[in-house]
């Protein structure tokens, strides 16, 4: 099973983390459902060309958070995910990427109107090519 995650091996950021996110907001979003059986630890590994450990840690961190379910000789399954859970983490991932833009604005010394006209002019450019490209 192919799985739409990408890794940037230049990016500050560990490749656990960003297979973790990506993954954790491929379920929460529904894209990948209840009971979806997911690659194995190594062909995911090798499909992500990375190590056999960094999916480990992905797999359990999710797993962890009730997100997945391995069984034993079968594989690791999507698990059934409530709807408060589901919000909850929806809504982290989000609370985690503003806080991000949050410090690097303040590390620029941003003021609080600036970060807010920024969000702002984002959010019509988004909308604008969303509605062109007929996705809203």
């Amino acid at each position: 099973m192919w799985i739409p995650i990408q890794v940037n091996e230049q990016s500050a950021e560990p490749l656990y983390h960003q297979i973790e996110v990506q993954l954790r907001a491929l379920i929460v979003s529904d894209q990948l459902s209840e009971g979806t059986l997911l690659p194995s630890i190594r062909e995911l590994a090798q499909m992500l060309k990375c190590s056999v450990i960094t999916i480990r840690r992905v797999y359990q961190d999710l797993e962890n958070e009730g997100l997945l379910l391995t069984r034993q000789g079968t594989g690791t399954f999507v698990a059934r995910v409530g709807d408060e859970i589901r919000q909850v983490q929806r809504l982290s991932a989000v609370v985690e990427a503003f806080e991000s833009a949050v410090d690097a604005g303040l590390r620029v010394q941003c003021t609080e109107e600036e970060m807010t006209e920024l969000l702002q002019n984002i959010l019509r450019r988004k909308r604008k090519a969303d509605e062109s490209s007929g996705g809203g």
